[in-house]
């Protein structure tokens, strides 16, 4: 909000462990409201603008932002770089140092290594009935046995053409298939039968 963001979304406590319940997404929604009605932050649209600190930090991120972008490019681009591991080392040696400077108290976390407290609360989580389930492969079902299913492999085929094409656009094809009431598992199983499935290596 400080930072004049355009949008604020607020996960409910108990996102980690399942589906929000109603009283989690009530006190997310409640978070949102007294930031913004009681807090006066949102009255001007830039609260921090000309803040000598603030634009000398943005300077610093928008330049490391670049160091990064260009060695990425250094590397022969993104794809490149997802090939060779460097995104997932990268990813793990930030979670590697984020983690050991937590255990070593340099970075606080409320409730983890300051604040603890002895209470253990155990958050009530949303179960979803398997009625939900059930009444939703009836649909698919059903939807399956109304289609034009001619109509549905046609498209299917010609995805899977256009997939085995370098630079061949894909997109208004997913659109017909969309609207021919093909499914998105049966669109991606098309493709991951040409391109197959990206499984990360391990990086050590």
């Amino acid at each position: 909000v400080l930072g004049g963001t355009q949008s604020l979304h607020t996960n409910g406590m108990d996102e980690a462990l399942a589906l929000p319940t109603e009283k989690a997404v009530e006190i997310a929604l409640r978070t949102q409201q007294i930031i913004a009605n009681e807090s006066g932050v949102a009255d001007t649209v830039d609260p921090l603008g000309g803040s000598y600190y603030i634009e000398a930090l943005t300077d610093t991120i928008e330049a490391q932002a670049a160091d990064y972008i260009a060695k990425i490019d250094k590397l022969g681009g993104a794809l490149r770089a997802v090939e060779e591991g460097f995104i997932q080392r990268e990813i793990q040696d930030a979670a590697y140092k984020t983690q050991r400077a937590i255990e070593r108290n340099e970075q606080i976390v409320v409730g983890v290594n300051q604040y603890q407290t002895d209470e253990t609360i155990k958050p009530e989580l949303l179960r979803v009935d398997e009625q939900v389930r059930i009444d939703q492969m009836a649909a698919l079902q059903k939807l399956r046995s109304e289609r034009d299913n001619d109509a549905v492999q046609n498209v299917l085929s010609r995805i899977e053409q256009a997939a085995r094409t370098p630079n061949a656009p894909l997109m208004p094809l997913f659109v017909e298939a969309v609207e021919a009431y093909a499914t998105l598992g049966e669109i991606c199983d098309t493709l991951r039968g040409v391109f197959g499935e990206y499984v990360p290596e391990s990086w050590v």
